[in-house]
C-alpha cells in the first residue's frame, strides 16, 4: 500500500529508507492510522529524519492526494520572479519593456496585478537555451532579470481542499523556510550556521585529552596509551569579499553578512570586503567602495591558512572579466585583467569558494559564470550549497 508515495519521496530527494516504509505498513495493519490526517503526521515522522525534507514532503503529499504538479527539483517560485519583474519595472519602464520586446505603452496600461500575470506568462513560454538577446528571461543576453537567480521553471503548489485538513496542512507550505533549496533567506540562519560549525580548529593534535586516555589505558590493560586533541585557539582566519555593486545582489548581503556575524565565535578573525561584479586589482573595506581601497597584492603576505569567500552572481558582460581595461569604473583600470586577479586570488588562498545566489540550472548560460567556475570552487548560495562548500573549504587537500 503506498508503494508510488514512497517511491516519488524517493525520486524527489528525499532518503526514505525501506525499513522506515515497512514500519508504516506494520502501524497501518496495526490500525494505528485512522484518517489521513493520522497518515500525513505518521508517515511524515517515520519516512522524514529531518526537518529538512517537511517541504518536499509536503509537496508529493498534495501531489499524491489531490494531484498537485510536483515541484520542479531545482526551480524557484515563479510568483517571486514576477514579482521581481514587476520592481525592475517601477523602477525603469523602459529597460524593462526593451528587455521584453514589447511596446512600453503596451504595459504601461496594465494594473500591478495585470503586469505580474503578464510577466508569469511570459517566463512560463520561455522554453530551452537561450544565450543573448533582448526578449527572452533568466539566460543573460541584455534582460535585466537575466541573472537574478530565479529558474523560469518555477514551482506550482495549488489547489486548497475544503474537507480534507491534512492536505490543507501540506498546501500551506508551513516549513518552506527549512528547505535547503532556493537562496539563502534572514529566516534560514539559524540553519545556515549549522552548516558552518563544520568551520573548526584544524591545528595538530598537541593536547592530551585526559579522559580518552584513560579509557583507551583501559582498554590496554593497563599499558599507557597517549591520546590527543587539536588545540582550540586557533581558530580559522576567513577573508569575505562580496559583491554589493547591482540590484540583483542586495537581497543577499545583509544575510551573507549577518551570518558570519552570528558565527563570528568559530573564526579568529573575519574581514570583510567588497567589490563589483568581479574582482580586480583591489577590494573596498567600506560598502560603498569609495574610502578604503586594499591592493589584493596584500594579501599574498597573510596566512596562506586562511579561507577565502567570495559571493556575488558573477553575471557580468564578458569583457568586464576578459579585458585588460574591463571595469566599467575608470579607477579600476590597470591593464591586468579580472580573470587573471582571480587566479592569483586562488593560487594565494588554496582553501576558496565562491557562493553564488543564482541557481545551479542557470550557470550554463552565462559565460562569466562558467569561466569562472574554472577558477574558484563555485557553489550556489543555498544550504546545501553552503554545506559543499563549508567541506571544501575544510578539505586538507
Amino acid at each position: 500500500m503506498f508503494l508510488k508515495f514512497f517511491y516519488t519521496l524517493k525520486e524527489i530527494g528525499i532518503p526514505v529508507s525501506p525499513t522506515s516504509f515497512l514500519v508504516l505498513q506494520k502501524a497501518l495493519h496495526q490500525g494505528i492510522i485512522n484518517s489521513l490526517d493520522d497518515f500525513y503526521t505518521c508517515a511524515r515522522a517515520i519516512l522524514v529524519k529531518s526537518e529538512k525534507y517537511f517541504d518536499l514532503y509536503d509537496q508529493v503529499f498534495v501531489h499524491h492526494f489531490e494531484g498537485v504538479p510536483l515541484p520542479e527539483n531545482d526551480g524557484f517560485e515563479i510568483d517571486e520572479m514576477a514579482r521581481g519583474m514587476l520592481d525592475e519595472w517601477l523602477k525603469n519602464p523602459k529597460m524593462m519593456a526593451d528587455a521584453l520586446g514589447v511596446d512600453e505603452d503596451q504595459l504601461k496600461n496594465m494594473s500591478p496585478e495585470e503586469l505580474i500575470a503578464y510577466f508569469k506568462e511570459r517566463l512560463k513560454d520561455q522554453e530551452g537555451e537561450h544565450h543573448g538577446g533582448y526578449k527572452w528571461i533568466g539566460t543573460g543576453g541584455y534582460s535585466p532579470v537575466g541573472h537574478s537567480g530565479h529558474h523560469p521553471g518555477g514551482m506550482r503548489v495549488g489547489g486548497q481542499s475544503r474537507n480534507k485538513s491534512a492536505v490543507k496542512v501540506a498546501n500551506e507550505r508551513r516549513y518552506k523556510d527549512y528547505s535547503t533549496a532556493g537562496p539563502l533567506t534572514q529566516a534560514k540562519i539559524s540553519e545556515a550556521l549549522k552548516r558552518l560549525r563544520n568551520l573548526i580548529p584544524a591545528g595538530p593534535r598537541d593536547r592530551i585529552n585526559i579522559d580518552e586516555t584513560i579509557r583507551e589505558t583501559m582498554r590496554n590493560a593497563g599499558e599507557i596509551e597517549l591520546m590527543f586533541d587539536r588545540a582550540l585557539k586557533d581558530r580559522l582566519k576567513i577573508i569575505l569579499a562580496i559583491d554589493n555593486g547591482g540590484w540583483s545582489m542586495d537581497p543577499y548581503i545583509s544575510v551573507v553578512q549577518t551570518l558570519f556575524d552570528y558565527a563570528g565565535a568559530q573564526f579568529k578573525e573575519v574581514k570583510t570586503y567588497f567589490f563589483h561584479n568581479t574582482i580586480y586589482d583591489g577590494l573596498w573595506e567600506d560598502p560603498a567602495r569609495y574610502k578604503k581601497p586594499r591592493n589584493i597584492i596584500e594579501f599574498s603576505r597573510l596566512d596562506p591558512d586562511t579561507r577565502l569567500i567570495i559571493v556575488g552572481d558573477a553575471s557580468m558582460a564578458p569583457y568586464e572579466l576578459m579585458a585588460s581595461d574591463g571595469s566599467i569604473h575608470i579607477s579600476e583600470r590597470s591593464g591586468r585583467p579580472s580573470i587573471e586577479q582571480l587566479k592569483f586570488l586562488a593560487k594565494t588562498f588554496s582553501h576558496s569558494v565562491w557562493l553564488n545566489p543564482v541557481s545551479e540550472t542557470m550557470w550554463l548560460y552565462t559565460h562569466t559564470i562558467m569561466a569562472i567556475s574554472k577558477i574558484l570552487p563555485k557553489h550556489e548560495l543555498s544550504l546545501d550549497g553552503l554545506e559543499k562548500a563549508v567541506a571544501k573549504l575544510m578539505n586538507k587537500n
